[in-house]
C-alpha cells in the first residue's frame, strides 16, 4: 500500500509586487488593440488565413504533382486521405493539450508542424516523401483547428457567435484563395529553374512559421482573462508556474472531458451529419483538375472546353469567395434567427444550406452546356453555390457546440467533431479517383498535355457527382433531430457551468 500521497494544488500566497507586475503586464497584452480590435484576435485570424491557404495548396496543383511524380487521380486522392486520416486520429490531442496548456502555446506547436511539413512537400523528390509530409501536415492541423475554434467560441457571446465564426471563415477563405488561386497561377511558371508549384509550398511554409511565432509571442488565451481585462484565474496561472500536474491527473481530466462530450445528443447528431456532409467538400478538390484536363483544340465543338491555369484559378477563387461571403452571411442570419427562434433558428439555416448543394451540383456538372462560351455561366454558378452551401459550420455547428458543453470542454468538443468528420471524409477523395478510373473510364494516358481529354473530364465529372448529391441530401436530413435535442443539451450545459462556478 502506498503512502497515500496525492498531487496537491498550492494555495497562492498574497500577491507580491512581482505578481502584480506580472498581472499588469498580462492585462496590458490583452487590452492591446489595433484600430479598436484585439491584437490576439487579429493574429488568430491571420493564423486562420494561413491554415486555409495550406489546405488548398495541394488540390490547386494536382495536375503538376501528377506529372512530377507520375501519380494517378487515386494516388492524389490518397495524399488527401493520408493527411485527413491522420488529422482525424490526432484531433482529440488538441482537447487534451488545451486542458493543460494555454491555447497560444498549443497553436504555435501545431502551426510549426504544418509549416515545416508544407515546405518539405515542395522539396520532396519521391512520392512517398510527399505522402509522409502530408501526414505530418495533418498532425499539425489536428492541433490547430480545434484550438482556433474554441478560441473564437470563448471570444464571443452566444448571440453573436455565428458572426464571429463567420468572420473567422471569411478571412480564412482569403487564405484559401491565396493558397489555391496563387498556387495555381504559380504552377504555370518556373522560378530559377524550380517549378512554380514547389516554390509555392516553400513560400507558404516560411510565412506559416512567421505566423506561428506571432501567435506564441503575442496572443493571450481569453479563458485566462475576465471582462475587465484582468486575470480571471490568477491562482491557476501561478499554479502553472509552480506546480506540474501528474500524468494521471492530466489523463483523468481529459477522459472526463471526452465522456462529457460524447454523451451530448446534439454533438452526436451534428457529427452524424458531418460524416456525410463533409464528403462533397473533400470530393470537390478535383474541380481544378477537371478543368485543366478538358481542353479541346476546336472550340467550335459543342463539348466542354477546358481552361488554362489563370482561368481555372479564377473559377476556384470565385467559388472560394462565395464560400467566404456565404459563411459570414450565414452566421449573421443564424444569429438573427436564433434570437427570434432560440431552439430552431440555427437548425433551419443548416438544413437550407445543405439542401442547396443538390441543385447546384446537378446544375454545375449536368445542366450547363459544355461549350467554350459558358465560362461566365460556370463562374456565376460556382460563386452562387459557394454563397449558399457554406453556412453550416459558422451558422450552426460552431455556435451550437459552444452552448451544449461547459466552457472548459469546448476545445474537446471541437476536437472530437474534427476527429469523426475528417476521418470519415478522408475516404471521399480516393473514392472519387477510384470511381473515375475503374467505373467511368478515366485514363491519364489519354490526356494530351496541350489538348486535354473530354472523356477524362466527363469521367471525373461523374465521380464528383456521385459523391456530392447524395451526401448533401443526407446531411440536410440528419439535422432534423436537433429541433428537439438542442434546447435540452443547452440547459444542461448552463446548469453544469453554474455548479462548477459555485464550487470554486
Amino acid at each position: 500500500m502506498g503512502l497515500g500521497l496525492r498531487p496537491q494544488r498550492f494555495r497562492a500566497p498574497a500577491a507580491s509586487a512581482s505578481d502584480n507586475l506580472f498581472e499588469t503586464t498580462f492585462a496590458t497584452m490583452r487590452t492591446r488593440t489595433i484600430f479598436g480590435i484585439s491584437l490576439s484576435l487579429i493574429i488568430i485570424n491571420m493564423a486562420a488565413i494561413m491554415e486555409r491557404a495550406d489546405e488548398n495548396l495541394l488540390p490547386a496543383v494536382y495536375k503538376e504533382v501528377s506529372e512530377a511524380f507520375g501519380a494517378w487521380p487515386s494516388d492524389l486522392g490518397y495524399l488527401t486521405f493520408i493527411r485527413n486520416f491522420v488529422q482525424g486520429l490526432a484531433s482529440p490531442l488538441a482537447g487534451v493539450l488545451a486542458i493543460n496548456y494555454d491555447r497560444p502555446q498549443v497553436l504555435a506547436v501545431g502551426i510549426l508542424c504544418w509549416a515545416l511539413s508544407t515546405a518539405a512537400v515542395g522539396a520532396s523528390k519521391y512520392f512517398f516523401q510527399v505522402a509522409f509530409w502530408r501526414a505530418i501536415n495533418g498532425f499539425g492541423l489536428a492541433i490547430v483547428i480545434p484550438a482556433l475554434q474554441s478560441f473564437i467560441a470563448d471570444s464571443y457571446m452566444d448571440g453573436v457567435r455565428g458572426t464571429g465564426f463567420g468572420f473567422l471563415n471569411l478571412v480564412g477563405t482569403v487564405g484559401g484563395i491565396g493558397g489555391g488561386a496563387i498556387a495555381t497561377v504559380m504552377a504555370g511558371y518556373d522560378f530559377g529553374g524550380l517549378p512554380g508549384w514547389r516554390c509555392a509550398f516553400v513560400m507558404m511554409g516560411a510565412l506559416s512559421c512567421l505566423i506561428g511565432y506571432l501567435v506564441f509571442r503575442f496572443v493571450v488565451d481569453p479563458k485566462r482573462i475576465s471582462d475587465t481585462g484582468k486575470i480571471s484565474d490568477r491562482e491557476n496561472l501561478i499554479d502553472n508556474k509552480t506546480t506540474v500536474k501528474s500524468a494521471n491527473t492530466i489523463w483523468l481530466e481529459s477522459w472526463i472531458a471526452m465522456k462529457t462530450v460524447m454523451k451530448v445528443p446534439t454533438f452526436q447528431f451534428i457529427v452524424l451529419q458531418g460524416l456525410v456532409g463533409s464528403v462533397p467538400w473533400t470530393a470537390i478538390v478535383f474541380i481544378t483538375l477537371r478543368y485543366d484536363i478538358s481542353r479541346l483544340s476546336s472550340p467550335s465543338l459543342i463539348k466542354f472546353t477546358g481552361f488554362d491555369h489563370n482561368s481555372a484559378a479564377t473559377l476556384v477563387g470565385l467559388f472560394a469567395a462565395g464560400c467566404a461571403l456565404g459563411s459570414f452571411l450565414g452566421g449573421i442570419i443564424a444569429d438573427a434567427l436564433s434570437r427570434k427562434y432560440p431552439n430552431a433558428g440555427r437548425v433551419m439555416c443548416a438544413q437550407f444550406s445543405s439542401f442547396m448543394g443538390i441543385p447546384f451540383s446537378l446544375f454545375l456538372v449536368r445542366v450547363i452546356p459544355q461549350e467554350v462560351g459558358n465560362y461566365y455561366t460556370y463562374a456565376a454558378t460556382l460563386f452562387l453555390m459557394g454563397l449558399t452551401i457554406s453556412w453550416c459550420a459558422t451558422a450552426t455547428n460552431g455556435p451550437m457546440f459552444a452552448e451544449v458543453v461547459p466552457p472548459k470542454h469546448r476545445t474537446m468538443i471541437y476536437a472530437f467533431d474534427r476527429a469523426f468528420e475528417v476521418s470519415f471524409s478522408s475516404f471521399a477523395a480516393p473514392v472519387v479517383g477510384i470511381l473515375a478510373e475503374r467505373i467511368y473510364g478515366y485514363d491519364p494516358k489519354s490526356v494530351d498535355p496541350v489538348l486535354g481529354s473530354v472523356t477524362a473530364a466527363q469521367a471525373l465529372s461523374k465521380g464528383l457527382l456521385s459523391m456530392m448529391v447524395v451526401p448533401f441530401g443526407l446531411c440536410s436530413m440528419f439535422y432534423t433531430p436537433l429541433y428537439w435535442t438542442f434546447k435540452h443539451d443547452r440547459e444542461n450545459a448552463r446548469v453544469t457551468s453554474i455548479k462548477e462556478t459555485e464550487m470554486l
